[in-house]
């Protein structure tokens, strides 16, 4: 299928959603099997939280779009104190921890494309959040981020040879452990995220 111009958003929820929505003028193209918007030159698919629904998006959007490249956003939670809440990274390296390689044990390493001039990051895809702190603690030798869509994201792109890129900003840290704070601080920082997004990342692609 020949590609089109179009570049395709992959967000989790409609919470960290609706300022591209509304800062980009996309209208709702359908609701099943995801929420789509659209304006002439973007996609944003809502996949819905994890592996499974994230890579399940992308495929629906490389197969019915084909687009020039996906964009996986959203938040993370830092696994140290390195990040400040609501600092974007983009992310270079992906480590998918509960998918240990079968001889090594390592996690399966994945890598997404990059673009230059920004601050990097690497991030643990696992099949549920980690909130507690000593879990954090553990992980931080691996990662400095924890989401749970990046890993799959970039696996559905390369089965199908589409860019992709991950950018992620912190929405929690080890000191915060209650989902309440998480959806306060995704809601606090999302629309500083979008400004970032349209400023810095969007003229590069």
């Amino acid at each position: 299928m020949e590609k089109n111009t179009l570049i395709c958003l992959v967000i989790a929820t409609l919470l960290e959603a609706k300022p591209f929505i509304a800062g980009l003028s996309l209208t709702s193209l359908e609701q099943k099997p995801f929420p789509v918007y659209k304006n002439k030159n973007h996609i944003l698919i809502i996949s819905g939280i994890g592996k499974a629904n994230a890579a399940m998006a992308c495929a629906y959007s490389c197969l019915k779009i084909a687009p020039s490249c996906i964009v996986n956003l959203g938040a993370a939670g830092a696994t140290g104190d390195r990040h400040t809440l609501g600092t974007p990274l983009h992310i270079k390296k992906v480590f998918e921890c509960d998918r240990p390689q079968l001889r090594s044990k390592y996690p399966h390493k994945l890598i997404p494309d990059i673009l230059e001039g920004f601050s990097y990051a690497k991030i643990a895809t696992l099949d549920r959040p980690v909130i507690d702190p000593a879990e954090r603690k553990k992980l931080s030798k691996t990662a400095d981020l924890i989401d749970m869509e990046s890993a799959s994201v970039i696996q559905a792109c390369r089965k199908f040879k589409t860019p992709c890129y991950v950018f992620k900003f912190v929405s929690d840290t080890p000191e915060h452990t209650r989902d309440n704070d998480i959806v306060e601080n995704i809601r606090k920082y999302r629309n500083d995220f979008f400004s970032f997004f349209r400023e810095s990342v969007l003229p590069l692609l």
